[in-house]
């Protein structure tokens, strides 16, 4: 990953976020889901997503397996490739965000300084950012093995897996925590889309 380039300026348009929030009637924001592979996010962020659009909000379900088919097909698994893989998704969700969509990014993220800096840019932007651990615990996880990823980590078919050989660093202080206990993903879809009364 290289630098921005000092020649690069921001090319600010003719409509700003808060014309543009007016116009559509609703305020953008990001919901970052991080946890284990089968945490469950994907499944809970496309609930969120359903019960957005369907009161009428503007929603987009930013999911990490979709996004290394395009955004981030060329990046690999290595320290280096997750952290550039969060750095592309959070400067989507952030667009996303600022043009008035809930971005609902649905991505394992394991490392604590790569969710931290996908909040401070939202931050810096002036866009809302919310991040929801969502706890299911590792054994749960494997047990669920919805793409058979944690058999293939345990047979050393894939290195680095999160949770088997690679680290998860949970987060620290989350806006929400979700676990098995708060029930269907519909159910804790809701508790998700409180965030953003």
């Amino acid at each position: 990953m290289t630098g921005r380039s000092p020649d690069v300026v921001w090319q600010p348009g003719l409509l700003d976020r808060d014309e543009r929030w007016a116009s559509t009637g609703q305020r953008g924001a990001t919901v970052w889901f991080t946890g284990f592979s089968g945490s469950g996010k994907s499944t809970v962020a496309a609930a969120c997503e359903r019960l957005l659009v369907a009161s009428g909000r503007t929603a987009y379900l930013l999911d990490g397996d979709n996004l290394r088919h395009g955004l981030s097909g060329d990046l690999g698994f290595s320290d280096d490739d997750r952290a550039e893989n969060m750095r592309r998704v959070a400067e989507v969700a952030r667009l996303f965000a600022d043009s008035g969509t809930v971005a609902l990014v649905a991505l394992i993220s394991p490392y604590r300084v790569g969710r931290e800096r996908a909040r401070a840019l939202h931050e810096a932007a002036g866009v809302p950012f919310y991040e929801v651990f969502v706890d299911t615990p590792l054994d749960v996880c494997e047990g669920r093995d919805p793409k058979g990823l944690y058999a293939m980590a345990r047979a050393g078919e894939i290195a680095d897996f999160t949770g088997v050989d690679g680290p998860y660093e949970p987060p620290e202080a989350p806006d929400l925590v979700l676990t098995p206990d708060d029930g269907p993903a519909m159910a804790a879809a809701i508790r998700v889309l409180d965030l953003l009364r």
